[in-house]
């Protein structure tokens, strides 16, 4: 197991409370031993002039998921996590329904950790790729 800190789906959300992912109704819906899932509305707040999901909301899915998981894999009374770099494949677009993000590590480091976030639709076909790059800080 990957976790340093006690993870749980209610908490996960409670720290979604008053940010991005609530405005934009993300909401984690799964944990597993090595990874965290989370769920966006395809809907007029994540998407673009033209009707399709914005580019930015793909991103922003992965980094909530991918920060989120990131923190729940140090122990927060010591360190905290901060983004340093994400990348971004778009792959599908979608009009409409959920997304589903899932975050895995790739590097789980003293300073950095590396994670892959797959996004995908209600058909299980990938929407984008993501890879997410997290500093380790002290308190």
């Amino acid at each position: 197991m990957i976790w340093k800190t006690i993870i749980d789906i209610a908490l996960a959300n409670e720290r979604g409370k008053n940010t991005m992912a609530e405005h934009l109704g993300i909401e984690f819906t799964a944990v597993g031993e090595d990874y965290l899932v989370a769920r966006m509305p395809v809907d007029h707040r994540t998407l673009q002039p033209i009707g399709i999901m914005h580019g930015g909301a793909s991103c922003a899915l992965a980094e909530t998921v991918g920060s989120t998981a990131a923190n729940f894999c140090v122990d927060i009374t010591t360190h905290y996590c901060v983004g340093l770099d994400i990348n971004t494949n778009h792959i599908r677009s979608m009009r409409e329904g959920y997304v589903w993000a899932t975050a895995k590590p790739f590097h789980l480091g003293r300073t950095t950790q590396v994670w892959e976030i797959d996004i995908r639709n209600a058909a299980e076909q990938r929407v984008s790729i993501n890879r997410l790059t997290m500093a380790v800080l002290a308190r």
